[in-house]
This record gives structure tokens, C-alpha cells and sequence, in this order.
């Protein structure tokens, strides 16, 4: 029973001290094995089962991916003293696992020092540029130009773009070049570096802000000026051209309408004037029409006995006239 026992014992020592030796490598590690604090032997970059010294060995894991530095927005002056926030963003890995575990030993550490590098690079890089060469990406664009634009405000470039000499790409390989020298002594490549964002100070937004609008207001004042020039001379256009349309109109309807009276005259003297009794008979029927317009319902009429309206009407009743 003892030996039984033992016989345990000694297998469950065996298969303790057999699971403490192994240990498994993923495919995104790689390990550093120290011993007493001090690493030992390469650093095992291969993944599978691996063998260690039990309890004497330990394994540090350290990360084969890429990993990402996303910095926190800092306020920074450019040349043209403007302040404004820079928030970068950056990709990184680790290349030499023994002298990343030696100087850094792990990835908050190493964050800690992408802060300081980056962000001293940074504030360098943007304090020898303008603002304009910051945010700016290509050099040869060319912006569309409103075509309203008078000849003045073309002369004093309003409507094109500053000219610049690098842009943000290059300023972003600036940056990248100084800061990837700096982190490779700790055993870190750097993969790229960008601006994720770039905006004026919280400070002095607000009067940015303003500004950019006043700008605008002037332009809109501008054109709504010019706009209101213009309704005001279409609207002279207007009445003048009405105007000289109906002078032209009742010029035109006059001359007609001489024309329709000399020739119904024309026609009348033709059908009236061929003897006497014709005569007689257009003055009668003359008569007899200015009669609708000048007698109606209760009408009083007061005619001299040598009036040509009398003449006729006394030829109706011809006791009126005459002495009682």
C-alpha cells in the first residue's frame, strides 16, 4: 500500500514537473524565457509546444502583430503663430523582441514612450510649417473660381488658393522619419504615421469661427447689392419698354382708327351724295340715330325752332312751335 502510494506520489510529481516544463507559442507571440529576471538563449519566435526549465524559467509573451498608437489631441503653435490641436495616429511592431524586453519590457511602457517621441516630433514638425502647409494635402490643385468675379477681384487673387511648398503628406514623412530613428533603439519599427485630425485651438475657435463668417457676410452683402443693381435696372427696363409699347399700341389704333373713319366717311358720302332725296334721307337716318343716345325714358329737351334735332321732330307733331 505504501509503495502504491509513492508510486503516485512520484507520478503526480513527474506530470507536474512535465506540465510546468512545457508551454505553447501562438501564431501573433513570440516569447522571451528569462531566468532569475534575465532573459536567456534567442527569443522564440516560431509557434508549437515548447520545452522550459520548470519553476527556474519563465515565459514573457510579447506581441508579433501590428499594433496601433492613437495619441491624445495636444495643442501646439505652427509658424505663423496659430494655435491649433493635433491628433495623430500610428502603426507599429515589434522587430527585436530581446532588446524590446530589455529596454521597455512591456506595451504600456512602450506606449508611454511612442507619447513622448511622437508628440515632441510632432510639436517640432508643425512649429517650422504654416498652417496652410499643414492641412494642405496636393500642391498643384487648382479651385474652381466664381464666375461673377469682377476684374478688380480677380487682380487681387480673390477666389485661388495659397501657393505651398511641401503639404501635409510631406510633413507627415517628416515626422514619421525623425520619430522611426528614435524607437528603433528599443526594438520597435515604425509603419507609418497621419494626422487623424487637425483643428484650431478651443481658445481661439470661437473667433475664428467669426471671422470666417463676417467674410462671408461681406461677400453676400456684395452680391445681394449687385442683385438688387440689377432687379432695379430690369425693373427701368421694364416700365420703359411697357411704356413704348402702348404709345406704339395707341399709335397704331389711332391711325387705324382715322383710317376705319375716313373710309366709312368715304363710303357714306359714296352711297349719300348721288342726289337730293338721298341726301335728305342720310341726314334723317343721321338724326334718327343721335335720337338713341340723347333721348331716353323721361328725358327733357330744351331746342331752339332753327335746331336740325327740332326740325325733324316738328315734322312728327306739327303743332309743336307754333304760337298758341
Amino acid at each position: 500500500m505504501n509503495k502504491l502510494a509513492a508510486l503516485l506520489t512520484l507520478l503526480g510529481a513527474a506530470a507536474f514537473f512535465l506540465i510546468s516544463s512545457i508551454y505553447t507559442v501562438s501564431e501573433v507571440e513570440q516569447m522571451i524565457i528569462t531566468q532569475f529576471g534575465k532573459p536567456v538563449g534567442e527569443p522564440v519566435t516560431t509557434a508549437g509546444l515548447k520545452i522550459k526549465i520548470p519553476f527556474i524559467q519563465q515565459v514573457n509573451p510579447i506581441e508579433k502583430r501590428v499594433l496601433e498608437w492613437d495619441g491624445n489631441p495636444s495643442d501646439m503653435p505652427t509658424k505663423d503663430k496659430l494655435y491649433i490641436s493635433v491628433d495623430l495616429f500610428a502603426r507599429w511592431r515589434i522587430t527585436d523582441p530581446l532588446q524590446y524586453f530589455l529596454r521597455i519590457r512591456d506595451e504600456r511602457s512602450a506606449q508611454s514612450r511612442l507619447d513622448d517621441i511622437l508628440g515632441s516630433e510632432t510639436r517640432n514638425a508643425v512649429a517650422k510649417h504654416e498652417l496652410i502647409e499643414i492641412i494642405r494635402t496636393t500642391r498643384d490643385r487648382v479651385p474652381l473660381r466664381d464666375t461673377l468675379l469682377t476684374d478688380a477681384e480677380r487682380d487681387l487673387n480673390m477666389g485661388t488658393l495659397v501657393p505651398i511648398q511641401k503639404g501635409r503628406k510631406l510633413v507627415e514623412q517628416e515626422i514619421f522619419a525623425a520619430a522611426a530613428e528614435k524607437v528603433e533603439v528599443f526594438g520597435i519599427e515604425l509603419l507609418d504615421i497621419r494626422f487623424k485630425r487637425i483643428n484650431y485651438n478651443e481658445s481661439v475657435r470661437p473667433k475664428i469661427y467669426d471671422r470666417m463668417i463676417s467674410e462671408r457676410r461681406q461677400i453676400a452683402e456684395r452680391f445681394l447689392s449687385e442683385g438688387n443693381g440689377e432687379a432695379a435696372r430690369i425693373r427701368g427696363n421694364r416700365v420703359r419698354d411697357l411704356n413704348k409699347i402702348q404709345s406704339e399700341a395707341y399709335r397704331e389704333v389711332e391711325e387705324i382708327r382715322g383710317l376705319a373713319d375716313a373710309k366709312a366717311s368715304e363710303i357714306y358720302a359714296g352711297a349719300y351724295n348721288q342726289n337730293a332725296e338721298a341726301v335728305a334721307f342720310y341726314e334723317f337716318t343721321r338724326t334718327m340715330e343721335s335720337y338713341k343716345f340723347i333721348i331716353a325714358e323721361n328725358t327733357t329737351l330744351v331746342l331752339s325752332t332753327d335746331s336740325e334735332l327740332f326740325k325733324f321732330l316738328k315734322g312728327l307733331n306739327p303743332d309743336i312751335g307754333e304760337d298758341p
